[in-house]
């Protein structure tokens, strides 16, 4: 039988200690708002700021406190902060192996009007073009002891802001980030919308690792000659074969090879085409600077790129779950610090899904989340709704637990606040 008074204390523990960690050095109301927040979207489910000012349950009246939320949102300023604090937490999870899942999105706001510097995207789930809505770029990690992506960098941007140039500066901008702070460690993988001689340059220029889907109208040079890519790797002869499971659990046979390319604008850099063919009537191509010269180095070149497919994941998961395209903030400032507060909280479920496998309370949160058929490979949905089901039924919020912390912060007693040093994740007994 569970122990639901005991589960909830450890939950809000543990969103403390995290909160703690990504709002050091920040100033102690707004320490407090950065808690608020984490654990309001946690047991709502949701971004809207009446459903998290719900969730704290605090007595004043609701409209008191979601204007003191909202406030709080577009005065913060200490973005940066937070987010290197948040990466000093991740770091350590990051080495040469890593893959580096980079891809744009969109949030559509069809029926806004009084949104700041609201632009025009087009809708990836429908296709549609010049809807009202916001770019989003994100990079998230396949790190060390994680399967699924954790994120290390997500912006909101408008094309129609005073200091906005182009998407391109924009990726170019998250690149740079990630390449300057986990100093040239992991390889990028990027699908067909990056396929740009820009980025072919940026990588190369950088000497980093990269892997990028192309398009089949580039052209290439193999064997001294320009020939257009489709054509090429229609004329490619397979040498290997392999399995894999697709989302569906569906397993498909992929025949693929290698090739020595070159670009036209970069001839004397000598690049790898991988040649896949199975996964449709046309053959994907992937060109990349990574080693090919056996079965072994071409197929992780190509396990490489498929591990970008679950970024796509991670974005309907931070849609849907947390309804984040229902956001009803409307300064620009403050749905940029919403959408850092949602970035790190998806940090925080990364880290509780894979660092606590063998821990009772996450095996609590997940028998908590009642699942039909088994968890999934991806369980941050299930992680999620655990804790969602576990704090709706609360009669109490947070306020007295972060009062009685900063009460006995002087103390003799060790308190979160003051065991930084601490794994956030440490197992409780």
């Amino acid at each position: 039988m569970l122990d639901y008074t005991k589960i909830t204390y450890q939950v809000k523990e543990k969103v403390l200690n995290f909160s703690a960690k990504i709002s050091k050095s920040t100033s102690k109301p707004f320490q407090k708002f950065i808690f608020e927040m984490l654990y309001g979207i946690l047991e709502s489910n949701s971004v809207l700021l009446s459903n998290i000012a719900r969730a704290l349950k605090e007595k004043i009246t609701l409209k008191k406190l979601i204007e003191r939320l909202s406030r709080n949102l577009n005065s913060f300023s200490d973005g940066k902060l937070v987010n290197d604090n948040y990466i000093s937490h991740i770091k350590h999870d990051i080495n040469d192996n890593t893959v580096f899942c980079v891809d744009g999105s969109d949030i559509t706001k069809r029926k806004s009007k009084k949104l700041e510097a609201l632009g025009k995207v087009r809708d990836g789930s429908t296709g549609e073009t010049n809807i009202n809505g916001y770019n989003m770029f994100e990079i998230a990690a396949i790190a060390k002891n994680f399967k699924m992506p954790i994120p290390v960098y997500s912006k909101i941007y408008s094309n129609v802001e005073k200091y906005f140039e182009s998407e391109n500066t924009e990726t170019l901008e998250g690149l740079d980030f990630v390449r300057r702070t986990f100093n040239k460690k992991g390889t990028f993988a990027l699908d067909r919308g990056y396929d740009s001689d820009l980025f072919f340059e940026y990588f190369c220029k950088w000497e980093l690792k990269f892997v990028i889907r192309c398009k089949s109208n580039r052209n290439v040079i193999w064997m001294g000659k320009t020939i257009n890519i489709l054509d090429l790797a229609n004329r490619a002869k397979t040498e290997y074969s392999c399995t894999v499971k697709l989302k569906n659990n569906q397993k498909k046979t992929l025949n693929f090879t290698y090739l020595n390319i070159e670009l036209p604008d970069m001839p004397d850099t000598p690049l790898i085409l991988v040649v896949v063919k199975g996964f449709g009537k046309k053959p994907m191509m992937l060109i990349t600077n990574l080693e090919a010269g056996s079965e072994k180095l071409t197929y992780a070149i190509l396990r490489t790129y498929i591990q970008r497919w679950k970024i796509e994941e991670y974005f309907k998961f931070k849609k849907q779950q947390f309804d984040l395209e229902n956001i009803r903030v409307r300064s620009l400032n403050s749905i940029r610090n919403l959408n850092l507060i949602l970035t790190v909280l998806i940090g925080f479920i990364a880290h509780f899904s894979e660092r606590a496998k063998n821990d009772s309370l996450y095996r609590c949160i997940v028998k908590l989340s009642t699942r039909i058929y088994k968890i999934p490979r991806f369980d941050y949905y299930a992680i999620a709704d655990g804790i969602y089901n576990l704090l709706k039924c609360t009669k109490t919020g947070i306020e007295h637990l972060y009062k009685s912390r900063i009460k006995n912060k002087h103390s003799e007693q060790l308190t979160l606040f003051d065991s930084y040093s601490y794994n956030v994740f440490d197992q409780i007994a």
